[in-house]
């Protein structure tokens, strides 16, 4: 990898900082850029410096890590860093790409690294998408389903799964919502909200919804709440 990795480190702990730029100067493609020792200051970075990468503790006096993000428009890929093995799963939902408990060995840090490397290069290049007319093959225990991905009308996480919708199935796969958004059409896949992706040509109608949330009616008769973040765009890539 030609160019470093433009990196913040946000964390509160001044100890933890020190220990985060010593594994990191195992790893020359990781470029530190700033640190910040709250999720504000972390915020007013981050939007002025726009950094690849966030290494993020959860814990802070104020607002947590999850706040941060929930602030950001533009949220950069995210490694969160913390003592607590409580907010595992939480942390997924925010599409973060590692969870390292503290202390991080090593080896962790270094795997975390190459997620982040994996990542780029599929944003860099990603002639791994799929198109509307793609088919792909879901397994789910004994039953098989080629699918075009046209009919795919909603993804949901579960778990450490996502839950696919088409033709009246919904099988579970072992890969993460990130993973399958990744290689989804962009024009025709939108992220409702941190559990769910709908299919476009899947919607009946659309209502307001609570706090300048929307909520789209899908043709099974699902109703998917869309976040107000997302609301704010998707009335702006459906309007004229």
């Amino acid at each position: 990898m030609n160019q470093t990795i433009k990196t913040i480190i946000v964390e509160d702990s001044r100890l933890a900082r020190n220990e985060l730029r010593e594994l990191i100067k195992q790893h020359p493609e990781i470029e530190v850029i700033a640190e910040a020792e709250n999720a504000d200051q972390g915020y007013e970075l981050i939007k002025k410096l726009v950094p690849q990468l966030i290494f993020l503790d959860i814990n802070m006096p104020g607002k947590d890590g999850f706040q941060l993000l929930e602030m950001l428009d533009e949220v950069p890929m995210v490694v969160f860093t913390t003592a607590f093995d409580e907010y595992a799963i939480r942390s997924f939902e925010y599409n973060a790409l590692d969870y390292l408990l503290k202390p991080i060995n090593d080896k962790r840090f270094a795997d975390a690294v190459e997620k982040v490397k994996a990542k780029l290069q599929v944003l860099q290049n990603p002639q791994g998408l799929l198109t509307e007319q793609s088919q792909i093959f879901i397994k789910e225990g004994e039953k098989c389903w080629l699918v075009r991905v046209a009919d795919i009308q909603l993804c949901e996480i579960v778990g450490n799964y996502t839950r696919v919708y088409f033709n009246g199935n919904r099988p579970l796969i072992y890969k993460s919502l990130n993973q399958v958004e990744e290689r989804l059409p962009q024009h025709l896949f939108f992220r409702a909200n941190r559990q769910q992706i709908i299919n476009l040509q899947f919607i009946q109608s659309v209502e307001n919804a609570l706090n300048g949330k929307l909520a789209a009616i899908m043709q099974n008769g699902m109703e998917v709440e869309i976040s107000r973040r997302q609301s704010v765009l998707f009335k702006d890539m459906l309007s004229l």
